[in-house]
């Protein structure tokens, strides 16, 4: 392999299968990668871990805002704009604030009230898999409980719930031909889920109630309080990223224990294993492959000079099967260790975007596979089909047939 054979902007490139093979060349021959794209520009790879948590814990080196997360390319001006105004691709002293404001609706109260919950969802989820047998586990089982973990979290209705499914895969999905309706169809979605967080924060000024909604609009940090848009834009933020991300994981999960039946076994031998199982799960399965930056001064990473103003896209996806950092790291290994938190970045490499979500993701995965393991055994019945993106590592469809243990 040479530099010629490197595409990561191709969304095709991630259709088959991940690149791992042009990753580990990039890691070892050019840990810091300028990439061209067809249109004449280019993006700054950055793939080894030690070098993605420094620039992920340096925003003030490395902008969200500049040119946000979100791309690979350059968005147009009011495209731009627009997208400055969601917290993930804010910096600080901005981000902070927003931060402390959607923080009191984390509080690890709240993530514990709602386990509990979600334990039962889970067990019925399963149920009700086991009862139909043949299953299309992606969207029958792995994105059932993410989907009702944000109707509870966010207090929108029960039956709502598949709207919210049907706008973040077209969001997420906009260059995969199963989702792409047509031009234009990932802004439509936005601004159909934007409307629809303004019609559920009407209710609930008008009538408040004990949920993650109305807790949101009432905070207030040094006198700051959530206005309009900024809800919106987070209810949007927060209703992708909780249903793309761990319905992912799941997803992953299941097709990594179902062609690694070895550690699938270690898991039903011993259930007290499932919390590093599933660290493993999130570094193998990796769901947000990529985060963009941009440079707000001259840096050196690595040893290369990079000029200001120019894009750095740092590779989760690369750095969870770094060499220098996991064993063997293309083995999958539910008792991997050390593993734990510390050491995969599929939430983040620390710093002030670390994933707001992190502990729920983490109980609702838990939660689905110990019902899975108790409940259940599994069989696949087709090979498992990717999701064509750049940016989520992403299965759209895994069937799966289960039977009672």
């Amino acid at each position: 392999m040479d530099l010629g054979d490197i595409n990561l902007f191709d969304p095709d490139t991630y259709v088959d299968e991940l690149p791992h093979e042009q990753f580990a060349y990039l890691r070892k021959e050019h840990p810091v990668f300028r990439h061209e794209v067809a249109d004449g520009g280019h993006f700054w790879c950055i793939t080894r871990h030690e070098d993605l948590v420094t620039v992920n814990r340096d925003a003030a080196s490395y902008s969200s805002w500049r040119r946000t997360a979100l791309t690979l390319g350059d968005h147009d001006t009011d495209a731009l704009e627009q997208q400055r105004m969601m917290m993930l691709n804010m910096d600080p002293p901005d981000h902070s604030k927003l931060r402390k404001i959607v923080n009191k609706g984390f509080t690890p109260r709240m993530i514990r009230e709602l386990q509990e919950h979600l334990a039962d969802e889970a067990r019925q989820i399963v149920a009700d898999g086991l009862e139909k047998g043949d299953v299309e586990f992606v969207e029958e089982i792995a994105s059932e409980l993410p989907l009702i973990a944000i109707a509870e979290f966010l207090g929108v209705p029960r039956e709502d719930r598949k709207i919210i499914f049907d706008l973040s895969n077209r969001m997420i999905g906009s260059e995969d031909p199963d989702y792409q309706l047509d031009e234009g169809v990932a802004q439509e979605a936005a601004g159909e889920m934007y409307a629809y967080a303004q019609q559920l924060a009407d209710d609930r000024r008008a009538n408040p109630r004990n949920d993650i909604v109305t807790t949101l609009l009432q905070a207030e940090v040094d006198g700051e309080r959530l206005d309009e848009l900024e809800f919106n834009l987070f209810f949007m933020l927060l209703a992708v990223a909780g249903n793309e991300t761990t319905r992912n994981a799941i997803s992953h999960g299941m097709l990594a224990l179902l062609e690694n039946p070895d550690q699938q076994q270690i898991l039903r031998d011993d259930p007290s294993k499932l919390d590093a199982g599933i660290e493993e799960i999130l570094r193998w399965g990796t769901p947000v492959m990529q985060f963009r930056r941009q440079t707000t001064k001259p840096v050196t990473i690595a040893g290369v000079d990079i000029p200001e103003d120019e894009g750095i896209v740092f590779w989760h996806i690369s750095a969870n099967r770094d060499e220098t950092v996991f064993d063997d790291p293309y083995s999958f290994q539910v008792e991997r260790s050390p593993n734990l938190h510390t050491n995969h970045v599929a939430f983040g490499g620390g710093g002030p975007h670390f994933c707001l979500g992190a502990n729920l993701a983490r109980a609702e995965m838990k939660v689905v596979f110990a019902e899975l393991l108790k409940q259940a055994k599994w069989e696949q019945r087709e090979p498992a089909r990717r999701l064509r993106s750049n940016f989520i590592n992403g299965i759209k469809r895994l069937d799966v047939t289960l039977t009672p243990t």
